[in-house]
């Protein structure tokens, strides 16, 4: 009896792993704060769901990344779900997953070729439109309350292959064409990758050369934060020199609980990672879902900071 036990407990295990959905996950870049929570959360949904992940990084190249797609679909996973290092490269992504049959999501970072998805590929992810738009008018606003008529704006940029880069980009000088906000000037714009360290050194270079300007608009937190340094370095204060963010990172918080961000907009990486790896299910199970998943962005400030600091 104890053996016939035994059988029965090992053939309903090998069966429940055989029923196992089996998903390969390829992140741009697993050393980036933002991108680790989202592949942590990609990771708690899928255990939570009894789903076998692969989890590949790679490593911001492009070629590596088309390389681990392809080496999925040799693989025959049941889906997978790609973070992508360069959005003007999804088409050739989405190209490999058709080809062979393989459901596809794209996970945070908007495809270039979302317009013309197979039905069996999807996005997840946070509307760009909202999110430096939200960042500026924020600004905007602290700058009138601290009754500025004329204000000089620095910019830095994420990577510019990337859409999310050139959408809060342009979010931020849209907001600057509308007439409430048409005060404010851009002084000084450059990239900085998304980096705290290449932003440090950027807002470095901008101060040593004697750039005097009233607010920095960043397109995410992580170069805040490397910008906030270099200020506070130079003998500046945040309190004169509004600081503006996006992402709403652990470490983008705990800034803002210092006193030295102004603003940032919460990106939901829990809500992106699951939401992935729900839609990834569905489609690999034949269902169809919409082609655009929206996670929405949420504005933070001090007054409503600590809504947010359980979030991550």
């Amino acid at each position: 009896m104890r053996k016939l036990v035994l059988a029965a407990a090992i053939s309903a295990l090998m069966s429940g792993s055989a029923l196992a959905e089996n998903i390969g996950v390829s992140m741009a870049l697993f050393d980036d704060n933002f991108l680790t929570v989202l592949r942590k959360a990609i990771q708690d949904s899928a255990a939570k769901q009894n789903v076998k992940l692969q989890i590949e990084d790679a490593q911001n190249d492009v070629g590596k990344q088309l390389n681990q797609i392809q080496n999925f679909a040799a693989a025959k996973v049941d889906a997978i779900i790609v973070n992508p290092v360069d959005t003007d490269a999804t088409a050739a992504m989405s190209k490999a997953a058709a080809d062979a049959g393989i459901p596809l999501v794209f996970v945070n970072r908007m495809p270039v070729n979302l317009e013309k998805l197979p039905s069996n590929q999807a996005f997840v992810g946070s509307n760009e439109a909202e999110s430096g738009t939200l960042e500026t008018k924020e600004i905007c606003r602290a700058l009138k309350d601290k009754g500025k008529k004329e204000a000089r704006i620095v910019v830095m940029m994420g990577e510019l292959s990337n859409q999310a880069a050139r959408q809060r980009t342009k979010d931020i000088e849209d907001v600057i064409a509308t007439p409430d906000c048409s005060f404010m000037k851009i002084v000084e714009k450059q990239a900085a990758n998304w980096s705290r360290t290449q932003a440090a050194d950027l807002m470095t270079n901008w101060l040593s050369a004697g750039l005097k300007f009233d607010a920095f608009i960043p397109n995410n937190d992580e170069m805040a934060i490397g910008g906030i340094g270099s200020i506070k370095t130079a003998g500046l204060s945040t309190k004169e020199i509004l600081v503006g963010g996006i992402d709403g990172t652990k470490d983008g918080l705990a800034a803002m609980q210092a006193g030295d961000l102004a603003v940032t907009v919460f990106q939901n990486a829990a809500g992106q990672g699951q939401g992935a790896v729900e839609t990834a299910l569905k489609l690999a199970k034949g269902s169809k879902v919409d082609s655009t998943v929206w996670v929405p962005f949420e504005l933070v400030t001090p007054a409503n900071l600590k809504n947010f600091l359980s979030k991550n």
